[in-house]
């Protein structure tokens, strides 16, 4: 019962220092890990809804509703499949590339900060023993 307490415990505390550095980019963190999903997928940035979709994990109505607050900030842009004009693509915008890229930076440096208790060798050990037990219950 201790482990999983103390992962509440972190999670509660987690959240809002994780929301607050989105929030300073203007971006939720679900926006943030759409932002962030375009910009791994590399050059040219653009991805097929379905396929961010199952990244994230989410529905496509999840989906669609990120997509269309995303694009009324200017921050991705939906754009006609030009061999399929059923389908469409998303792409980042300059801003988005821009906003993306600041908050990753911000992201990073803020991650670095509350695992700074940890040596790097407990940082890897952290992470594997996560890994393990998210895959085991996923």
């Amino acid at each position: 019962m201790g482990v999983f307490g103390r992962l509440g415990q972190l999670s509660l505390l987690l959240t809002p220092a994780l929301e607050g550095v989105f929030a300073r980019h203007g971006l939720r963190r679900g926006e943030f890990d759409v932002l962030a999903a375009l910009r791994r997928s590399g050059s040219p940035y653009t991805l097929i809804p379905s396929a961010l979709a199952k990244t994230l994990m989410l529905s496509r109505a999840g989906m669609t509703n990120r997509l269309d607050r995303l694009e009324a900030d200017g921050l991705v842009e939906r754009r006609l499949d030009p061999t399929d004009r059923r389908s469409f693509h998303v792409a980042l915008t300059d801003r988005g590339h821009k906003v993306v890229d600041a908050a990753v930076t911000d992201h990073a440096a803020n991650e670095s900060r509350l695992l700074s208790a940890l040596t790097p060798d407990e940082r890897e050990t952290l992470d594997h023993a996560l890994r393990t037990l998210l895959q085991a219950i996923e």
